[in-house]
């Protein structure tokens, strides 16, 4: 009796062993790369891309007129169309190609057909949908918190400058050597 009974228990652990090593099998290079497309991840970093430039910008702007209140309006355009171009030739395509591998690290096969699942469905799409205006928004209702960090920031690097220069400014000089 207890031989049948060890004979039937590794008798279902080699059966079932193909159906267990398939879900903790590493996530292919297809699989990720059909998850991305499910959740129209090249599009998502455009437009996360775009909204994170436009509050940038408007940071930017804010930070530069208190510091610097003579900045002209044609230095904001040019300084506008510097942060476009740079974010016009940001590489996603290249960007996601890296991001595979992280994915495959991390995720297994089970995890990655699950998560597309998931995406391809219609709560998911709603959220790939929503996803940059949430983000947007959520920028925005942080930004003043965000804005009051930068200016402690500004005022604590201006004072560290400010010390550094007042220390060599009242240093010894070094006696010359006159042999």
């Amino acid at each position: 009796m207890r031989t049948r009974c060890l004979c039937t228990v590794l008798l279902l652990s080699v059966a079932c062993s193909p159906v267990l090593a398939q879900s903790d099998a590493p996530a292919s290079r297809e699989d990720v790369t059909k998850l991305f497309n499910v959740m129209h991840l090249h599009d998502q970093m455009r437009l996360v891309t775009e909204s994170m430039l436009k509050q940038q910008r408007a940071m930017v702007h804010e930070n530069m007129k208190k510091r610097f209140p003579q900045t002209t309006d044609q230095e904001f355009a040019r300084m506008d169309q510097f942060l476009a171009d740079t974010m016009k030739d940001l590489p996603v395509d290249g960007m996601l190609e890296d991001m595979i591998p992280v994915y495959q690290k991390h995720l297994t096969k089970s995890d990655v057909d699950a998560m597309s699942t998931f995406y391809a469905s219609a709560t998911g799409q709603k959220i790939l949908r929503e996803m940059p205006a949430m983000t947007s928004e959520s920028m925005q209702a942080a930004g003043p918190r965000l804005q009051s960090m930068m200016d402690k920031l500004m005022d604590r690097a201006e004072q560290m400058a400010k010390e550094d220069r007042d220390k060599k400014s009242t240093a010894p000089k070094p006696a010359t050597d006159k042999n």
